[in-house]
């Protein structure tokens, strides 16, 4: 069966000695040796936020991954020969999903665990979620996850010679197996739509206020900046995934109520079997009346983060809602990419124009912050209000408002 525990909270128990891992990718015709290499320094962020700490990367270059092996005879033994050296590693992590079969044959070449990337970010979701919906989500993604992988991951049965009598016991236990997963996916549905009926049931109560949903790509500030501007205690760290719980809170600008909630992130190459599950817990966003897009605009790749952000979206149906794009951590973009000598008109003109071309390149208002330094908040509080005093407006056209 799969391990979901690779970084165990060290609060439960002793405390776990620290897990030491390799990355490994690969390179095919529809992925540049850059684009991978960005993808392996999220893995080795995921790897981090799970609690292993990363020693070596082995990237292969391959017209498509192998049947067997995924990255082909060779390196797997170029990998064991580094594992041999480094007895202290016991985990190899691959950047895109394995079959069962894969995974038993690696491991049976390497004598490691292997683990690849759907599995490292179901087991940070299992170490994050907090409530009955979000642990009930989780386990539904995993079971859905492992069942296809039964087979290939029977490992026991692959140590029996065959012969007669060995077949047939061997072929019902799998079927027992898979029985049971399937039993259990049906019951965690079941106890899902209980929950999806209780959300309902509470989202009525809430009556007919406008509702704001953040949504971003992990890691952008989301948690900090719902904490700033419902002046509440949301969890917040800089780790992938900190917030699987939505978080709703009751916000008043301007004697202005609504409803502002805080999401799970996005991620690219999200497993799908975990948007699947989630897609309860993103009623939230659906449910929504307004969109506040945040983007770490000091990343590398935030253009990259936007599109994975707007793809999962159009999956979700809510590409059409009104959207404010916020581009965080402004700061951290002026120490990244601002020379020293520039005097701060030059500055200035940099991030006027800056914003121009991201209103032009997506079509939507925006507005450039910091929330960890609180710099332009109340340029956002005043942009947020007048979106949802407009969204009133046509709720309640008839009706005379004295905000």
């Amino acid at each position: 069966m799969a391990d979901w525990n690779i970084g165990e909270k060290e609060k439960r128990g002793l405390k776990k000695a620290k897990e030491y891992a390799v990355l490994v990718g690969v390179i095919t015709h529809d992925q540049s040796e850059e684009q991978v290499n960005e993808y392996l320094d999220e893995l080795e962020f995921l790897a981090q936020t799970a609690g292993a700490e990363i020693v070596q990367r082995f990237v292969q270059k391959l017209q498509h991954p192998d049947r067997r092996t995924f990255v082909g005879s060779g390196k797997i033994e170029e990998i064991f020969e580094y594992l041999e050296r480094h007895e202290e590693i016991g985990l190899v992590i691959f950047d895109d999903d394995l079959s069962g079969k894969q995974v038993s044959i690696i491991e049976e070449k390497l004598k490691v665990k292997i683990v690849d990337r759907s599995t490292l970010i179901l087991d940070i979701f299992a170490s994050r979620a907090q409530t009955a919906q979000a642990k009930t989500q989780v386990e539904l993604a995993q079971m859905q996850y492992l069942l296809p992988r039964l087979r290939g991951l029977w490992t026991h049965l692959e140590r029996q010679r065959g012969g007669i009598g060995m077949r047939g016991p061997g072929e019902k236990e799998i079927e027992t197996d898979r029985r049971i997963v399937r039993d259990k996916i049906s019951l965690l549905k079941k106890k899902l739509e209980k929950i999806d009926q209780q959300n309902i049931t509470q989202r009525k109560n809430r009556g007919q206020m406008i509702r704001v949903s953040l949504v971003g790509y992990t890691n952008v500030g989301k948690s900090t900046l719902m904490n700033l501007l419902s002046k509440s205690e949301v969890f917040a760290e800089d780790k992938l995934f900190a917030t699987l719980d939505t978080t709703v809170r009751k916000v008043v600008f301007e004697t202005m109520p609504f409803l502002l909630s805080d999401t799970v992130g996005f991620i690219r190459k999200l497993p799908h079997h975990l948007v699947e599950s989630f897609k309860s817990t993103l009623d939230e966003v659906r449910e929504s009346d307004l969109l506040l897009h945040v983007v770490d605009l000091a990343h590398p790749q935030f253009e990259d983060h936007v599109r994975t952000v707007n793809m999962t979206l159009k999956e979700l149906g809510v590409e059409d809602k009104p959207t404010l794009l916020v581009f965080n951590k402004i700061d951290l973009y002026r120490e990244r990419y601002f020379d020293s000598y520039l005097d701060q008109e030059t500055k200035n003109e940099i991030e006027s124009e800056l914003q121009k071309r991201m209103k032009s390149l997506y079509e939507h208002d925006n507005v450039f912050i910091s929330a960890l330094a609180r710099e332009n908040i109340n340029q956002l509080r005043e942009k947020i209000t007048t979106l949802v005093r407009g969204l009133y407006e046509i709720r309640y056209p008839y009706q005379a408002k004295h905000w």
